[in-house]
């Protein structure tokens, strides 16, 4: 049926609605909030490349459209957290209490790198050729996940000793440098598209999602910035066999 080509792009539409929803509570300073709709609009980002292929209805407007929605949930999103969190470290007013572009700390700005390295990143993904099996630069969902999981170590006692670490202006800063790095860097990294279920294919795939459980089930949230390590390591492992 005709129908189900709207499917994927659907998906894709609700990933850029997440998106807007947690631009919304990033800009008023309701972070874990924020987490919880980029986190739903990189599940529907997952599943509409995953639908887009099971159909066999993969398009160059699916393509743009994805692009498009990810650039809002992995784009701006991390942007406005990193410097929310960059006006944190500098005892300022988070953005919703700024009154006046006078008043607005220059140095919190370069929270935005993220986005415009992730928009950089989105639009070379787009014409590159040779991203279409495996990702070249750290993909932005990847990406955005490692960002939000920092502010939210204040939110649980037990990560007290590493929010003290991601309050440094320095810290923040040196992270942001390394995240417009790592989206743009000429490293290829596994994607976790499957085209098959069969293990033999997916031996790698298989293998980072049963340790992310594992981390997830052992350390809970610091198992987020452990697993984005994972992956750039695994890679780079597997890169070596090649």
């Amino acid at each position: 049926m005709k129908i189900f080509k709207f499917i994927p792009n659907l998906l894709t539409l609700l990933n850029l609605l997440s998106g807007c929803l947690a631009v919304v509570y990033a800009v008023n300073n309701q972070i874990q909030s924020a987490v919880l709709f980029v986190m739903l609009g990189i599940l529907f980002d997952f599943f509409d490349g995953f639908a887009a292929r099971l159909l066999h209805v993969q398009s160059e407007l699916g393509k743009q459209l994805d692009s498009l929605a990810d650039m809002v949930t992995s784009g701006v999103v991390p942007g406005i957290v990193m410097v929310q969190m960059l006006l944190k470290s500098g005892n300022s007013e988070p953005l919703t209490y700024i009154d006046g572009f006078e008043n607005f700390p220059f140095l919190a700005m370069v929270g935005f790198s993220i986005t415009l390295a992730s928009c950089y990143r989105l639009a070379n993904f787009n014409i590159d050729e040779n991203q279409t099996e495996n990702f070249v630069g750290l993909p932005t969902p990847a990406n955005t996940l490692f960002i939000l999981s920092l502010p939210l170590m204040h939110v649980y006692p037990e990560y007290q000793y590493i929010s003290y670490i991601v309050d440094n202006q320095y810290v923040l800063l040196l992270v942001t440098v390394l995240s417009c790095y790592m989206l743009n860097a000429n490293i290829e990294l596994f994607a976790l598209k499957f085209k098959t279920f069969a293990f033999a294919e997916n031996k790698l795939k298989y293998i980072f999602l049963l340790l992310s459980i594992v981390l997830i089930v052992v350390i809970k949230l610091a198992a987020i910035p452990a697993i984005i390590l994972m992956y750039l390591l695994l890679s780079t492992l597997n890169n070596k066999k090649k």
